[in-house]
């Protein structure tokens, strides 16, 4: 309390002395900043720059800055963090941007005399017998502007070690018609070990294939690198842009996706057999014993089931890959599971609209809704341990196939 009236104190001098400081919004970081102080205080244990180890339950891992918009004008706030668990301030609310962007959505959906029943009944439940175009465009400006800065922020500042690609489909009006778009979704680990949401761009289905190697390029143009592999399904446009765009990557199939489209070449009684058959190559302790593991069930399989036997050995290098990096990160780079939970809130947020108006109204509402499960990232737990992302360059490459170099 004695460091917070000191801030308090200075706060008045410099008011007092420099009269364009705007005093009400300097109160108001210096109380959020006393109110985050005091969470932490009590989620640690033991207060900023003491030592009790019996009473410390968790260290403070530095802050970071982030936002705050109020009422009185937008404030630069540190947000202290933990190393184990996470914290978010009690006086943020991290649904907010998504609910505006939403009822941005609708609401230009609602004007725009597109909207269904189900989208007019959200609207007249939120209390909205009726808005202008002018108050529409005006909410949603304000919106594109900052989802605009999410999707083009710079991305010098660390590498990416691990980078996943995926898409998701969306239902969007153009040209009097409704049409399936895709969401380009990317997200990667960093050296630090924490998750980001890293891009986003909006495709029609049918440009999907080469969609993919603008989109990469774009990642690279805002400084994208360090990426050491890519996680992905076997798109072929996808595939071929990670090869051609990011030289010195590993790539590594899907063992998910792999293994529905070996599943879809038997009858459905032996579709059980020949997951288990795939699954143990991926329960190997090591690169070596998942190879021989791999040649047993080609071996295996080859007479009942050819075409699935040739599918594995084609596939040998690129569902290999995961094994020659760190074993405490293989059961999630082996597959795009984490962005399938990722694609699955997109689709759960967005599905209150359905069929969204226009294209710019899918970038608003899925912009907010990434910056916004950016920011939880930042917010919780690394999704590795930072030390483990050191060891990923001290990794042998030699257990599957001839050794790449890795880009830097």
């Amino acid at each position: 309390m004695a460091e917070d009236r000191m801030a308090l104190l200075e706060m008045l001098r410099k008011a007092t002395a420099d009269g364009d400081v705007d005093f009400l919004r300097e109160g108001m970081r210096v109380l959020a900043q006393a109110v985050m102080e005091a969470e932490v205080t009590e989620g640690t244990g033991v207060a900023h720059g003491r030592r009790d180890p019996d009473a410390r339950v968790t260290h403070r891992n530095g802050d970071r800055e982030r936002r705050w918009d109020t009422r009185v004008g937008t404030i630069d706030l540190a947000i202290p963090r933990v190393r184990d668990g996470s914290y978010l301030p009690s006086l943020l609310d991290p649904r907010r941007r998504t609910e505006r962007a939403l009822l941005g959505v609708i609401q230009e959906a609602y004007v725009s005399g597109v909207s269904t029943r189900r989208v007019d009944d959200l609207v007249r439940a939120m209390g909205i017998d009726g808005i202008s175009k002018s108050e529409v465009s005006r909410i949603c400006a304000g919106l594109d502007a900052e989802v605009q800065a999410f999707r083009s922020r710079p991305l010098t500042e660390t590498a990416f070690p691990y980078l996943w690609l995926d898409a998701t489909y969306l239902k969007v009006r153009e040209g009097g018609r409704v049409v399936s778009m895709a969401c380009l979704v990317a997200t990667g680990v960093a050296t630090t070990g924490e998750r980001r949401v890293l891009g986003l761009e909006l495709s029609a289905g049918n440009d999907e294939g080469s969609a993919w190697p603008s989109f990469i390029r774009g990642l690279v143009g805002r400084g994208l690198h360090g990426v050491r592999l890519v996680i992905s399904d076997h798109h072929a446009g996808l595939v071929k842009a990670v090869h051609e765009e990011l030289l010195g990557s590993g790539w590594q199939r899907c063992r998910v996706h792999f293994t529905r489209n070996a599943q879809d070449l038997v009858a459905r009684s032996a579709r059980s057999m020949v997951a288990s058959a795939i699954r143990s190559v991926f329960e190997q302790p090591d690169g070596a014993s998942a190879r021989a593991q791999l040649d047993r069930v080609i071996d295996g399989l080859a007479r009942p089931y050819p075409k699935v036997a040739e599918l594995l050995a084609d596939a040998e290098p690129d569902l290999l890959t995961h094994f020659t990096f760190p074993e405490s990160h293989r059961s999630r780079i082996r597959s795009t599971n984490p962005q399938e939970r990722l694609n699955k809130e997109i689709k759960r947020r967005t599905g209150v609209v359905g069929i969204f108006p226009n294209r710019a109204s899918v970038i608003r509402l899925v912009g907010m809704i990434l910056a916004e499960q950016d920011d939880e990232w930042q917010d919780g737990r690394c999704y590795f341990r930072s030390e483990t992302m050191t060891a990923i360059d001290a990794v042998a490459i030699e257990e599957v196939g001839q050794p790449f170099l890795l880009a830097s």
